[in-house]
C-alpha cells in the first residue's frame, strides 16, 4: 500500500516547508518538509522544494514500510495514511511500542483511532499543532473507503 495524495498533503501541511535547517520542538535538526537530518547530513545552502519533495518521498517510504511491518490487520487507505503520518512525525519506534498499535492489531479500530489523541505532547507539554495534526489523522482514519488488506493480512 502507498500513501495517497491526501496523506502526503497532510504531512506537507503539518510539517510546512523550510529551506534551511532548524531545530524542531524536540531539538532535532530538520529541513524541508520535516526531514530529520541524519549523521553528517547537512545542507549549508539549504534545499529547494523539489529536493525537499525527494527527501519527503524517501522518508514517507520508510514510514510506509514500518506501518506494513507492524500492523497485522487490514487497513483502509485513510487508516494507512493516518498511520504513515503518525510514523513520519513520531517515528516507527513510537508506533511499535504504543497502545495504539496493540489495540489496532486486536481489531479495535475505533479505539485505535482515539489512541491517536494521546500523542499531542512535545517537550513535555501539550502542543496545539500536534493536537490539530492528530485530529486531522482521525479525520483521514474515518474516511469511508473499502478495507484494503495488505498481502498476508486479514481483517
Amino acid at each position: 500500500m502507498q500513501t495517497s495524495q491526501a496523506g502526503l498533503n497532510l504531512i506537507k501541511r503539518c510539517e510546512g516547508f523550510r529551506s534551511h535547517a532548524y531545530k524542531d520542538v524536540n531539538g532535532n535538526w530538520t529541513i524541508g518538509y520535516g526531514h530529520r537530518l541524519k549523521g553528517t547530513e547537512w545542507f549549508p545552502e539549504g534545499v529547494n522544494q523539489t529536493f525537499a519533495t525527494k527527501l519527503l518521498a524517501d522518508d514517507v517510504q520508510t514510514a510506509e514500510q514500518a506501518v506494513e511491518r507492524l500492523v497485522k490487520v487490514a487497513l483502509t487507505q485513510g487508516q494507512f495514511d493516518a498511520l504513515v503520518d503518525f510514523c513520519y512525525n513520531l517515528g516507527a519506534g513510537r508506533l511499535a511500542s504504543s497502545t495504539l498499535l496493540k489495540v489496532l492489531n486486536d481489531g479495535r479500530y475505533a479505539d485505535a483511532a482515539q489512541q491517536l489523541l494521546q500523542w499531542d505532547v512535545a517537550a513535555g507539554t501539550e502542543n496545539a499543532g500536534l493536537k490539530a495534526r492528530r485530529e486531522a489523522e482521525i479525520a483521514l482514519w474515518n474516511e469511508e473507503a473499502p478495507v484494503l488488506p495488505a498481502a498476508g493480512k486479514t481483517a
